[in-house]
């Protein structure tokens, strides 16, 4: 089993916790890692871009010269796409984006990116995450104490407002449940901040 120091919010360590093997000691698999990245990627997308064609966009409704004998090219509509104000060809329509994963393919790739945090060493257990009031001073000192000011990812059991309150001011520090945990937060975080209790949510979860 994997051990890593366990400390509180002032940066004390308290001791060594061990993890479990099946969720923070296995093999990583890039492959999982990159699909779990481009599903998490794409459906963060809207897709609600629209564009009009020619049969959408408003006038247009006889033809605007004869056919022959004016010297002009034919047309046939003052919307078609050559014309100011005519339709779009082939413009991007409201589409759904979505890429699916089988749940058990997640939790592996889940697996592999917490694997990765721990052999980088940068997997921070804090025993707890007590904020009394949202102050972002407060959060600021406590990443800090644990030297995690750049890119941390702080993972609590369950939702905590005032974690949430007085992280969200700071670029690059974001905060999540552990049923909410994500592979690509997880990767893209500098540091992985976690408390206790998350971890053995976690494991309870994953193993």
């Amino acid at each position: 089993m994997p051990k890593v120091a366990l400390y509180n919010i002032e940066g004390n360590t308290l001791g060594e916790i061990e993890l479990a093997d099946a969720v923070f000691g296995v093999e990583v698999n890039q492959s999982l890692l990159h699909d779990a990245v481009v599903r998490y990627l794409a459906n963060q997308r809207q897709g609600t871009s629209d564009t009009k064609t020619r049969a959408e966009v408003s006038g247009g409704g006889r033809k605007p010269w004869r056919q022959k004998g004016t010297g002009r090219a034919r047309q046939g509509s003052i919307r078609a796409p050559q014309w100011r104000h005519g339709g779009v060809v082939f413009g991007p329509a409201p589409r759904d984006f979505r890429v699916e994963m089988p749940r058990k393919a997640r939790q592996s790739a889940l697996r592999s990116a917490l694997t990765s945090k721990v052999s980088a060493g940068d997997l921070v257990v804090v025993d707890a995450f007590n904020i009394d009031a949202p102050k972002t001073k407060e959060i600021v000192r406590i990443l800090g104490n644990l030297k995690a000011e750049n890119k941390a990812l702080i993972v609590t059991e369950v939702n905590s407002p005032n974690v949430y309150k007085s992280a969200r001011n700071l670029p690059g520090v974001k905060t999540s449940e552990a049923s909410a945990v994500n592979v690509y937060d997880v990767l893209n975080a500098g540091k992985l901040v976690i408390t206790q209790a998350a971890v053995k949510s976690l494991e309870e979860v994953l193993a």
